[in-house]
């Protein structure tokens, strides 16, 4: 688990953490966590980066003309 260290608080913030916490019966450090945890909610879409480009792109219909795998391979040609 990371650590984070929370500078130059307001201290009218601080007082308002340190009481809702009371009321919920959990240190300041737990409601912290869990105020952070509500308002930063995962992702909501899965997978990585290969996943997100092929939901993006599937819904686009187009055909393709992919080149000839016969023969000898040559190497690229850059100009």
């Amino acid at each position: 688990m990371a650590t984070l260290t929370i500078r130059d608080l307001d201290d009218a913030v601080y007082a308002r953490l340190r009481i809702q916490a009371a009321r919920h019966g959990r240190s300041m450090e737990a409601e912290a966590c869990a105020i952070l945890t509500e308002q930063l909610p995962p992702p909501t879409t899965p997978g990585g980066l290969g996943t997100r480009i092929h939901n993006l792109f599937a819904g686009v219909e187009t055909e393709l003309e992919l080149p000839s795998r016969k023969g000898t391979p040559r190497a690229a040609e850059f100009e």
